[in-house]
């Protein structure tokens, strides 16, 4: 419409300034005063992240979001001069996508990536062993546990750390700095007991063709530079554990073949060899489809040759012979490289899983200082999409730790913690990992020659996927007891004490979305979107059946924690959700009718826990496990986990619980 005049009465920030999420508060002293104070004093950071891999560049990208600033606060390295263009990782299993979305970058990527609902498996036919007959085909997640996205998301690593520089780039001027490695690097307390990490980092100089070197501090360093990581070596840290006597090829390439489930995430075995199929994304300059094969070399490797010899092994396979082999197991289908198109990326490994004891090196004093996060700390096999994901969710849960410890905004020392809840995944990682690997590479013969007791292998594998599939999708991961996740006091807040894919509220565990009705709009809303990746603790209040009574005990809730309880904290650090039961909906009711709470603290975060008058909607209190004539709370971390479960009126128990970690 046309406008003839107008006012600009309150001076706003930009656009682009506007779509930023609000940082954390910083109760620390500035260290830009500080450094002009003493000009003398070396390049100082508070946070140097070595590595700008999928698990570097998230961890630097949410530091930002919390606040830590380019100038003095957050350097991150990477000695590379750009972004992989093919190969490595290549799945983003659904919890990765929970927590993409939860930065506003989900949609972006499932857009642009291939989503695999179902999966296959492929075994010789009985009448005729040198051909494939189909055993199954059946989705690759149980959809009655309640995904978020009840698929995986196929797409290479490089596009994904694209995405993941473009999002730091708005909250970052410098971005990563490449073309930068990590020469050196140690806790020097003498030289700088408040920044002692001294790092030595060398600069690809453009104008001189050469290098430059320079010393930086820092309070902290975090190691994601893979698994020949730098930091590390520095740090003399050994990578412990075990290799398979098998040796596999994977090549990335766009194929011609009538076999029927290239589109689908499909095993195939065969006398001689195993296949795994992974579809990929579209290239759009051409609209041709990727496909990713894991070949396994016929053949084992003896587990006691040397390093030397297994080099020795590998550079006698070579692309030709991967693609041969192919053609042999996928008969009688024809499977070759697409005429006129190039192999994108190809690569040989050997099986093997293998961490470190330590994730964390500490000061003389005890103070966590140096972290390893991916493939820094734990390697395995790449067969079950689970190393960008694993190294991406060790970021997520350090990040918003650093930022609290960095920012002041604890009275607790948080960063031990990161430890003991990572290590025990990284422990069933390779613990998964080596059972997967296992099946897969065992040879059918082997199988056949015990009477095929447990069925055929491609049955078994599924079986076996089936079991994992709580840890694969991310979805079921339950951190163990420590001070951040608390066992319930009343462990007959919920009829029982499992299922925690399915969603039950439990300690330890994430948040599973469901599908609600918000109060204050009528809109059909996912809870999970009332959580987002700010670095903010969250309040889950599923009241009960008395949401409406005046004296009620979610009432007296609800009061008692927006008058005694969030006040009482820093601001803008605890956030309130409130649902009420399916029986308050045939109820009218206004604000009037409510604790002046829910309107203050949770106006756009009221919702309707029953679902009730959405096509899609879901019953929270069914799906939590929560009886709605009793309710229940819960504390829910920056990271979506879940930190404590408190009966209905408890206030006091979670206030108890957030006076650890946050401070008043």
């Amino acid at each position: 419409m046309p406008v003839d005049e107008e006012h600009m009465l309150v001076s706003s920030a930009s656009q682009a300034a506007r779509l930023r999420l609000p940082p954390l508060p910083n109760y620390t002293p500035d260290l830009i005063a500080s450094r002009r104070a003493d000009k003398g004093q070396k390049e100082k950071f508070e946070v140097v992240v070595v590595g700008a891999g999928p698990a570097g560049i998230l961890l630097s990208s949410l530091l930002a979001r919390y606040g830590l600033r380019d100038e003095h606060s957050l350097l991150c390295i990477d000695q590379k001069s750009g972004i992989p263009g093919s190969g490595h990782a290549d799945a983003l299993q659904p919890r990765t996508l929970e927590v993409l979305k939860s930065m506003g970058l989900a949609d972006e990527v499932i857009n642009e990536g291939f989503q695999c609902w179902e999966r296959s498996g492929w075994d010789p036919s009985p009448r005729n062993a040198e051909k494939i007959k189909q055993s199954y085909v059946k989705p690759v997640l149980d959809f009655t546990a309640g995904y978020r996205y009840p698929f995986v998301l196929l797409m290479h690593q490089g596009r994904m750390e694209q995405m993941l520089e473009a999002d730091l780039l708005r909250y970052s001027k410098r971005g990563v700095q490449k073309e930068t490695k990590l020469i050196d690097m140690g806790i020097d307390e003498l030289g700088d007991q408040e920044y002692p990490v001294r790092c030595v980092i060398e600069t690809a100089d453009d104008g001189q063709r050469g290098t430059q070197s320079r010393t930086v501090r820092s309070k902290y360093i975090v190691g994601a530079d893979g698994a020949h990581s730098t930091v590390r070596r520095c740090m003399q840290i050994d990578l412990v554990g075990d290799s398979l006597g098998y040796m596999w090829g994977v090549v990335d390439l766009i194929l011609d073949t009538d076999f029927p489930d290239i589109r689908r995430f499909s095993s195939v075995h065969s006398a001689g060899s195993s296949i795994l199929v992974i579809p990929r994304e579209q290239i759009p300059a051409t609209g041709e489809y990727l496909n990713r094969l894991y070949i396994q070399i016929p053949g084992e490797v003896a587990l006691e040759m040397s390093e030397k010899e297994a080099r020795a092994k590998r550079s006698e396979i070579t692309l030709e012979s991967l693609l041969e082999t192919a053609g042999r197991v996928f008969r009688p289908f024809s499977i070759k490289q697409k005429q006129g198109t190039a192999v994108e990326w190809w690569a040989i490994y050997h099986i093997g899983q293998r961490m470190t004891k330590d994730f964390i090196v500490r000061d003389s004093t005890g103070l966590p200082r140096v972290f390893l996060v991916g493939d820094a700390c734990h390697t395995h096999s790449p067969k079950a999409g689970q190393g960008m994901n694993v190294s991406m969710m060790d970021s997520y849960n350090l990040a918003w730790k650093l930022a609290y410890s960095i920012h002041g905004l604890t009275p607790t020392p948080l960063l031990e913690t990161y430890e003991t809840e990572r290590r025990a995944v990284a422990r069933q990682l390779l613990d998964a990992d080596q059972v997967f690997s296992t099946a897969i590479s065992q040879p059918i013969a082997s199988t056949q020659k015990s009477g095929d007791a447990q069925g055929p292998l491609s049955k078994q594998l599924d079986g076996l996927l089936s079991a994992l599939a709580g840890f694969i999708s991310g979805c079921g991961i339950q951190y163990p007891e420590n001070a951040l996740v608390e066992p319930p006091a009343t462990p007959a807040i919920h009829g029982t004490d499992t299922g925690h894919l399915c969603g039950i509220l439990h300690p330890g565990t994430r948040v599973a979305n469901v599908k609600l009705k918000r109060y204050v709009d009528g809109a059909p809303r996912d809870l999970q979107d009332s959580f987002p990746s700010t670095g903010r603790f969250r309040i889950l209040v599923l009241t009960s059946t008395d949401f409406l009574a005046p004296l009620g005990i979610s009432s007296s809730t609800l009061n008692t924690i927006g008058k005694s309880l969030i006040p009482t904290f820093l601001p803008s650090l605890i956030e309130l959700v409130i649902l009420y039961p399916g029986l308050c909906v045939r109820q009218n009711f206004r604000w009037e009718d409510l604790p002046r709470t829910v309107k203050v603290y949770s106006e756009m975060r009221l919702f309707d826990g029953s679902g009730s008058d959405l096509a899609q909607g879901e019953d929270a209190y069914t799906r939590y496990g929560v009886a709605p004539g009793r309710g229940a709370m819960a504390v829910v971390r920056p990271d979506g986990y879940v930190g404590i479960v408190a009966e209905l009126g408890d206030v006091a128990r979670v206030e108890t619980y957030l006076a650890r970690f946050v401070k008043r």
